[in-house]
């Protein structure tokens, strides 16, 4: 994680990432209202350090990694299923209750948009059913869970699986199991 900055939501979230990468350079954002201030921070450091997000895989968390992604389009992204993230109560969703082996397979494993490997277009996502069809939607999710990339429309699904290179093949395939 040398070089590197994670924007979190809060200090819990970033307790956990301490604990499983020590020396981690983390900016809180304290909830889903992200100030101006810290957007600019965020953009200043961006300069010299790579800007991983990993916000809670919730409509906050996502609203945050948009208000990030519109002051550095290129940050990285890292995600966790909901799934995983959820309180033992079952009342709160947060990085904060992820277990700290997920944690840290998803920051060792984040979405670099300067390392751009595939070449889909949205017309492929039209021929694959994935844009344009009434299961479209349930096609995507299910194959954005598959590859842990949160649950993103169709255009920043075709980002995302572009970054992982993801090929036209592969998800044809993903849907056949998706149908299975």
């Amino acid at each position: 994680m040398d070089k590197c900055i994670i924007v979190c939501e809060g200090i819990h979230d970033e307790e956990r990432i301490r604990k499983v990468f020590h020396n981690a350079f983390c900016i809180t954002t304290n909830g889903s209202e992200i100030s101006d201030e810290t957007l600019k921070m965020i953009k200043e450091y961006s300069k010299d350090y790579k800007i991983i997000i990993f916000t809670d895989p919730d409509q906050p968390g996502e609203r945050i990694r948009h208000r990030v992604l519109e002051v550095v389009p290129n940050a990285c992204e890292a995600f966790l299923p909901k799934k995983i993230c959820i309180s033992k109560n079952h009342k709160k969703v947060g990085i904060e209750h992820a277990p700290l082996s997920d944690i840290k397979d998803a920051l060792e494993n984040y979405i670099d948009k300067d390392a751009v490997l595939g070449s889909l277009e949205l017309n492929d996502l039209y021929d694959l059913g994935l844009v344009g069809a009434s299961n479209s939607s349930m096609y995507r999710a299910n194959i954005s869970a598959k590859l842990n990339i949160g649950n993103p429309n169709a255009k920043t699904f075709l980002k995302r699986v572009n970054a992982l290179g993801i090929t036209k093949e592969q998800l044809l395939k993903m849907i056949g199991e998706v149908n299975e």
